[in-house]
C-alpha cells in the first residue's frame, strides 16, 4: 500500500493545468482554462480547469475532481495505479507501507544516462565529432550528451547495477531478438541525447551514429513513458524562455537546438524524428507563445512545414515558417557565425496561412485552367478550416496569387459555417447569484460557517439549498460544488463585515416573505398567527438596525 504521507507529498507537486494539459488541449479563459470535455461528446467547450482551485469540472456531464481523479478517469486506472502513473511522470519516489515497491522504475534509465555521460568523456572520436559540429563543452554538460558503447557492454552494465533486463525493456533501453533468443541494447556506438518530458523526467534517448550504422539517428521506442508524438526535445530546458519571450522555435534536429541555445535562442526545441502532430498542441499551447517552424528547404522539409502550418493555423496559433535553403540549417548558420542573420530570419517568418497557400499554389501548373480550378478548390477547402474573419481576409490573397487572368475574389466562394457553436446552457433553469456567492464564501472561507449557521438553515434558500447542504457537510468533491468553485462569475465575499451586511439584507427579505405568508395563512390558530407576526416583526426591526439576528432569537 502506498503511504498516505507519500501521496500527500506527490499531490503538493502536481499542477492541475500541467496534468490535464498533457492529455488534452486547454485554452485560457479568464482565470481558468477551457476545453471540449474528454469524457463526453460536445461541440461547445464546457470543461473547465481551475488553477486556483486545482480542480476540473464539466458543466455538461458533471464530472470533476483533482489531478488524480482526472488520470483515473482518462486512463481508466484505479486510485493506486493513477498515483503511480503520476509519480513516474513527475520523477517522484513513492514510499509503501510494505516497503516492496520503493525503487522507482525510472532509476534504470537515470543510471544508464549517467554512465553514457561518463563514457563520452573518454571517447575521443565522439568528442571530436561534437567539437567539429561546433558544440561547446558547456553544452555537452547542459544537454547531458553521452555515448552508448557496444550492445553487450550496455547489457553487462545494466545487470551489474542490479537492474533486471525486463525493467530495461520496459523503459525502452533494451530489446529482445526472438529469432536469436537474446537481448540487445537499443543504442549501440552512438552519441546519446537524453529526452525529457515537459516536467523534466528522463523518458528516453536519441542516438546519432559515429560508426556508420545504417540509420543515422534513432530514438527510443514507444513505451508508456515515451511518446514521441507528445514530446519536444529540450522543452524542459526551453520552457522558461518560451514563457518569458512568448515565442517558441521548432526545429528538426538535436544539433539545431543545441547550437541555437549556445547563441541565445534558448526558446528552441525539436520534434523527435516525426512531423508535428495534434498531440503536440497541448504542450505548444502553454504560455500561448508565437510558434516559429524552422525547417529545411528540401522537399521533405517543405512538406513537413506545410503539414505543420495547416495544423497550427487551423488550431488558431500565431506564428509562421522559416525555410532554410541552400543546404544550410540553423546549426550550420550558428557555426558560421550568422547569428544576426538568424535573428532577422526568426523575426520575420512567413505567416502560416500565407505559407500554406503559397505551397499549394506551387504544386499546380497555373497556366492550365483546369489545374488553376483544382488549386482554387484545394485553397478554399483549406480556408474553410479557419475562422470566418480569416477566411474573408485570405480569399483575396488566394485570388491575387492565382495570377492575373481575371481571378476575382468574388470567385473564391466559401460556404458559411452552419455549425456555429451555441452558448453553453446551464443545467439549472435559474441560478441565484447571491445564494451561489454565499456557498462559494463558505467553501473558500470555512471560518465563516458558524456565523452563517447561527442565522441560516438550508431550507431558507429558495434555489440552491442542496448545494448549501453539501457545502456545510464538507463534500467539496460533489460536482455541484466543483461547478461553483470553478465558475469565475460567482464571487466569494471577502470579509466578515461584507458577509454580515449581505446576510442582513437577505434575512430582511426572507422574514418579510414569511410575514406575508403568515398574514395570508388560514390553517393556523389566531394565537399562533399573532405570535409568529410579532416574532417576524421583531426580527425585521432588529435587522434594519444592523443587528444580525439568530435563528433562536
Amino acid at each position: 500500500m502506498i503511504a498516505q504521507d507519500s501521496i500527500e507529498a506527490l499531490k503538493a507537486r502536481l499542477d492541475i493545468v500541467d496534468v490535464v494539459g498533457s492529455y488534452i488541449e486547454l485554452k485560457k479563459a479568464g482565470g481558468n482554462f477551457k476545453a471540449p470535455c474528454p469524457f463526453h461528446d460536445e461541440k461547445s467547450p464546457s470543461f473547465v480547469v481551475s488553477p486556483q482551485k486545482q480542480i476540473y469540472h464539466c458543466f455538461g456531464c458533471g464530472v470533476g475532481g483533482d489531478s488524480i481523479r482526472f488520470v483515473m478517469e482518462y486512463e481508466k486506472l484505479n486510485y493506486p495505479e493513477a498515483i503511480e502513473k503520476l509519480a513516474q511522470n513527475y520523477n517522484f519516489t513513492l514510499t509503501y507501507t510494505n516497503n516492496k515497491n520503493n525503487k522507482p522504475r525510472s532509476q534504470v534509465i537515470e543510471k544508464l544516462h549517467e554512465w553514457y555521460q561518463s563514457l563520452l568523456a573518454r571517447n575521443q572520436t565522439a568528442l571530436a565529432y561534437l567539437k567539429d559540429r561546433g558544440i561547446y563543452e558547456s553544452s555537452i554538460e547542459q544537454f547531458g550528451i553521452g555515448y552508448a558503447p557496444k550492445s553487450h557492454e550496455t547489457i553487462n552494465f545494466i545487470t551489474s547495477q542490479q537492474f533486471t533486463l525486463s525493467e530495461a525493456v520496459e523503459m525502452g533501453l533494451v530489446g529482445y531478438d526472438s529469432d536469436r533468443g537474446q537481448s540487445y541494447a537499443r543504442f549501440i556506438e552512438r552519441i546519446t541525447f537524453p529526452i525529457h518530458s515537459a516536467n523534466g523526467s528522463l523518458v528516453g534517448f536519441g542516438g546519432r551514429t559515429i560508426t556508420g550504422h545504417a540509420a543515422k539517428y534513432v530514438n527510443s521506442p514507444e513505451t508508456k513513458f515515451f511518446n514521441k508524438s507528445c514530446l519536444l526535445y529540450a522543452y524542459n530546458l526551453a520552457k522558461q524562455a518560451i514563457f518569458k519571450k512568448k515565442e517558441i522555435v521548432i526545429t528538426e534536429g538535436y544539433l539545431d537546438v543545441i547550437m541555437l541555445h549556445q547563441v541565445g535562442f534558448d526558446n528552441a526545441v525539436a520534434t523527435l524524428g516525426t512531423a508535428l502532430t495534434s498531440e503536440h498542441l497541448p504542450l505548444l499551447r502553454k504560455g500561448e507563445p508565437k510558434v516559429i517552424m524552422a525547417y529545411d528547404g528540401d522537399k521533405a522539409g517543405r512538406a513537413a512545414a506545410l503539414k505543420a502550418s495547416r495544423l497550427l493555423s487551423a488550431a488558431g496559433f500565431n506564428g509562421g515558417v522559416v525555410v532554410f535553403d541552400g543546404g544550410m540549417d540553423p546549426a550550420d548558420m550558428v557555426k558560421e557565425g550568422k547569428v544576426q542573420e538568424l535573428s532577422e530570419i526568426f523575426h520575420s517568418p512567413k505567416p502560416f496561412i500565407e505559407f500554406v497557400l503559397d505551397e499549394l499554389l506551387s504544386l499546380y501548373d497555373l497556366h492550365d485552367p483546369k489545374a488553376k480550378e483544382s488549386c482554387m478548390a484545394e485553397g478554399v477547402a483549406y480556408l474553410k478550416t479557419l475562422s470566418p474573419i480569416l477566411q474573408e481576409e485570405y480569399k483575396t490573397y488566394l485570388a491575387s496569387r492565382l495570377g492575373g487572368l481575371g481571378v476575382s475574389p468574388s470567385l473564391v466562394k466559401i460556404t458559411p459555417n452552419q455549425h456555429s457553436q451555441p452558448q453553453m446552457l446551464q443545467k439549472n433553469s435559474y441560478r441565484d447569484m447571491w445564494e451561489l456567492s454565499l456557498i462559494k464564501t463558505i467553501l473558500e472561507k470555512p471560518q465563516f460557517i458558524d456565523m452563517v449557521l447561527d442565522v441560516l438553515e438550508p431550507k431558507m434558500l429558495q434555489f440552491h439549498a442542496r448545494e448549501f447542504t453539501l457545502a456545510l457537510q464538507g463534500q467539496s468533491e460533489a460536482s455541484e460544488l466543483m461547478a461553483i468553485m470553478v465558475d469565475v462569475q460567482i464571487k466569494a465575499l471577502e470579509s466578515e463585515e461584507a458577509l454580515q451586511s449581505e446576510l442582513i439584507t437577505f434575512l430582511i427579505k426572507y422574514y418579510e416573505r414569511e410575514l406575508k405568508k403568515i398574514n395570508l395563512a388560514k390553517d393556523i390558530s389566531f394565537e399562533q398567527k399573532a405570535f409568529s407576526i410579532r416574532k417576524y416583526r421583531d426580527k425585521i426591526a432588529n435587522l434594519k438596525k444592523g443587528v444580525l439576528v439568530t435563528l433562536n432569537d
